[in-house]
């Protein structure tokens, strides 16, 4: 039997409450309260002094995507270069120490962040200065554009005469000719060319982004991998089992599953492993995942208006209303929540329609909790008619670290006022949980929760914060990542509180952060992580 009291800190129950201790038997919070009450009855269990440290129910990232991380380990890291000639040096170097590869793709370069004379994006001359003999392709930081080499062009069918990709775009030059930048299915049909790694090290990038999860007070996971990063949906649960089975699952996944078609959608809902919950609750099988449109950065997220920076252009629809619209109703008729990456106002405006349509209408009811992921460029219309639906809202407001700087220039001020609106939301009343989309940007929950309360960047810009109307508090931001994100994967009954009856899903961090100054939240690190009352981290 496990039992453990942690005790002298200030434990965060919700707003305006805070205990000092908690005991936990067996994974399940069975008191919170006074050091006194609380220790009296903790008998012989372990004794953990958090020496007055705050204490706050584990993090929950809402929609990210682990595996994508972990893989990251294998393969350069983009986000160092500067220049597209930093990525060909870069990829030289990988070719030079695999010289075996049968291909490779590598993730993170944003030309918007290099300087001026350098801002350009690669092209496949780039690319084929690295090889012409295998496939690569090299992912921008939204994760909905690459650039790709010549190889992956032949590969494709690509060329000057058939440069139309359905759901895509495909970049040329004012010859015709396609220069290796792909977007959105495009790009997907890039990276089905490149050989996926082994089992042994899928489960090492797997298990690796774990620790570094833990590290930082993740204690679950909404990750969006099965069916998208291993195109194998029981392929990939059974590797996630093995991990468990291993005793190396270190925090709580829920698979937000992705499916390319009704039929094997419907094939997964009638089977024995619909809805299957794993090793005590750890693993999960959540809702569709679906796309609708691409990315702000990638200027393919769906608009109603032109791009200001790029006159004719609204963006792509990455998959038709008629097809989105036959998955989600069969979803919902399986029982199955949907979750629907939607980031342009037109985007969001036809998910919603199709979300209403499912649930009979715009009159409050959604039963099984659709969502919107991401639901950035929004009007004050938008957001009444997601309240009016009762739908969820997941955001990143980590995105503000890139998107201030981009976004005014292709949407204008006007649509800046009303969007990225995490402080609406919650007024409003609507479900918002928070996350990442990590790999696009780091999985710190911490730095997420600085941005949403400043709306600056981590050297405090803008001083006075990126339309700082939309700035929330620190407990809204928490609850945002902790209970709403619960209530986002039907748990909160079970987490996102510390209260009895609740896993003992917790983190212990090295300050306060409701009462320390704002720019030192980004100066906050757990010291000790515990999912169902094992310790998965402790600080050295």
């Amino acid at each position: 039997m496990s039992r453990t009291v942690l005790y002298n800190g200030k434990v965060y129950v919700e707003r305006g409450c805070y205990a000092q201790a908690i005991l936990q038997e067996n994974g399940i919070i069975l008191q919170v309260g006074s050091d006194k009450e609380v220790l009296t009855a903790a008998g012989d269990a372990e004794r953990i002094d958090c020496q007055g440290k705050t204490v706050i129910p584990g993090f929950n990232d809402s929609h990210q995507h682990l595996f994508y991380m972990g893989r990251a380990m294998f393969f350069p890291d983009l986000t160092k270069a500067q220049c597209a000639e930093d990525l060909t040096r870069l990829c030289q170097k990988y070719l030079q120490k695999n010289p075996e590869s049968k291909g490779f793709s590598a993730a993170g370069w944003n030309e918007e962040t290099w300087a001026p004379a350098y801002r350009r994006k690669p092209d496949k001359r780039d690319l084929d200065k690295v090889s012409e003999e295998i496939p690569i392709v090299l992912t921008r930081i939204c994760a909905h554009a690459c650039c790709v080499n010549s190889y992956v062009l032949q590969r494709l069918g690509i060329d000057r005469e058939h440069a139309v990709f359905d759901g895509a775009g495909i970049e040329v030059d004012e010859g015709g000719e396609p220069t290796g930048i792909l977007t959105e299915k495009a790009f997907h049909a890039a990276l089905d060319l490149v050989p996926n790694l082994t089992r042994e090290e899928l489960k090492l990038a797997l298990t690796g982004a774990m620790k570094y999860a833990v590290s930082r007070g993740l204690t679950t996971v909404q990750s969006n991998d099965i069916g998208y990063v291993i195109k194998d949906q029981e392929a990939c649960c059974s590797l996630m089992k093995e991990v468990y089975d291993e005793g190396k699952g270190l925090l709580r996944y829920t698979g937000q599953m992705f499916y390319d078609d009704v039929e094997s959608l419907k094939g997964y809902c009638e089977s024995p492993q619909f809805g299957e919950s794993y090793a005590d609750d750890w693993f999960r099988r959540g809702p569709l995942k679906l796309l609708k449109d691409g990315s702000l950065g990638a200027r393919t997220a769906m608009l109603g208006f032109d791009y200001l920076d790029d006159p004719g252009n609204r963006g792509v629809e990455v998959n038709s209303d008629a097809y989105m619209q036959k998955m989600i109703d069969c979803a919902h008729d399986h029982g199955m929540q949907v979750v629907v990456h939607a980031i342009g106002d037109e985007a969001i405006r036809r998910v919603i329609r199709m979300y209403d349509e499912a649930n009979g209408g715009s009159n409050g009811e959604n039963p099984l909790r659709h969502s919107l992921i991401h639901c950035q460029i929004t009007d004050d219309t938008l957001l009444a008619h997601i309240k009016a639906s009762g739908l969820l809202v997941a955001y990143q407001p980590i995105f503000l670290l890139s998107d201030m700087y981009i976004v005014p220039s292709r949407c204008g001020d006007e649509m800046m006022k009303t969007s990225y609106a995490f402080r609406t939301a919650a007024e409003l009343g609507i479900h918002a949980s928070y996350g990442t989309d990590c790999p696009v940007e780091d999985l710190d929950p911490l730095a997420c929760i600085y941005c949403a309360v400043t709306r600056k960047d981590l050297k405090g810009q803008p001083e006075d914060g990126f339309y700082a109307e939309e700035c929330v508090d620190v407990e809204t931001a928490v609850d945002a990542y902790t209970l709403e994100s619960a209530y986002h994967e039907f748990r909160e009954d079970v987490k996102g509180r510390l209260k009895t009856g609740y896993y003992a899903d917790l983190v212990v961090l090295d300050r306060d952060i409701f009462t320390c100054k704002s720019e030192e939240l980004l100066k906050t690190s757990p010291v000790l992580t515990m999912v169902g009352g094992k310790i998965v981290y402790r600080a050295e």
